[in-house]
């Protein structure tokens, strides 16, 4: 086959390479992104333009009063830093328990070590739901395996406080701490030993090898888990709603946004209210919930991919 036919064919390759490539970057960018636009463009319409055949993205009366009324209702600020408390330490808890726990599994061999290692995939594998009844009467009626009664005399109540997401946190077992043990524990393994052997032989403990070998070498880990996790509990709304019915955090004051605006306008009748404008104000404190993640995502973007991509997760 001559040259230029060669060159020709692996010209053509490269061509629909990148037309493909194009293609599924176009696809996915629009299935992330039209969302957003939709809700932008609903936040920022006149309650007119709702029934304005006319109107479909660009709005006829621009208006800034669905932001005002949702950071009223809302709570807003107040909201934003109870937020921020409780996913913050959950995940600066999360990531401490869940470093130790997969160095643990990478390093320290013991017997029965690869059936807890299983019993960590389960966590990922099996849906929460199936294990929330059992946590919620357990948090409900809590006794700490019958000291608390032992000492007080009854059990205590943890449900409306943040004790329950301290308390999985310490222990690895929040949200999705199974994929957070993987992660470090695959980080771990892939330390050389020979690194962790010479200081053992300089006379460094576990717990001082951990600490000062292993901890500085697993920032991509580290930064990988702690991102996730606070985005996670960010966006959570299954145990949060849960276990904080009646505190103010992003997910119950999402979820009650509709309703407390239509007692508001209609005087106590939520029953009156526009179902339509509702979803409007409803979206715009979506925005306002998620503009702060987008925010913290433009400052650690860089640390992020090039974390990603050291950790294994993909590629």
């Amino acid at each position: 086959m001559p040259v230029s036919r060669l060159l020709s064919l692996e010209s053509w390759k490269r061509w629909l390479w990148t037309i493909i490539r194009l293609t599924l970057i176009a696809g996915l960018s629009f299935v992330i992104l039209y969302p957003i636009l939709q809700k932008i463009s609903t936040a920022i319409k006149d309650k007119t333009d709702l029934y304005s055949p006319i109107v479909v993205w660009i709005p006829k009366h621009y208006t800034l009063d669905n932001f005002m009324n949702a950071i009223r209702i809302m709570d807003y600020w107040e909201t934003l830093l109870n937020t921020f408390t409780l996913s913050a330490t959950t995940t600066v808890l999360t990531a401490i328990s869940c470093a130790l726990a997969g160095y643990g599994f990478a390093r320290l061999k013991f017997k029965g070590s690869n059936l807890l290692f299983a019993g960590v995939i389960l966590t990922i594998l099996v849906p929460p739901t199936t294990i929330l009844i059992p946590i919620y009467l357990n948090l409900k009626d809590f006794t700490l395996m019958g000291l608390i009664p032992l000492l007080s005399g009854k059990s205590v109540n943890l449900l409306n406080s943040y004790w329950p997401f301290i308390l999985t946190s310490l222990t690895a077992n929040s949200l999705k701490a199974g994929l957070y043990i993987f992660i470090f524990r695959q980080f771990f393994r892939g330390i050389p030993k020979e690194v962790e052997e010479a200081a053992y032989i300089d006379g460094a403990g576990v717990s001082s090898t951990f600490t000062r070998i292993m901890l500085p070498n697993a920032v991509p880990a580290i930064i990988t888990t702690t991102l996730f996790s606070f985005v996670w509990q960010w966006n959570d709304s299954f145990f949060t709603t849960t276990y904080l019915t009646s505190s103010k955090v992003m997910s119950t004051q999402l979820s009650s946004l509709p309703y407390n605006l239509a007692i508001q306008l209609q005087g106590g009748d939520a029953s009156k209210a526009d179902p339509f404008y509702m979803s409007m104000v409803q979206d715009t404190g979506i925005l306002l919930a998620i503009l702060p993640l987008i925010i913290i995502y433009l400052f650690v973007q860089r640390y992020f991919v090039e974390s990603i991509e050291r950790t294994g997760i993909v590629g």
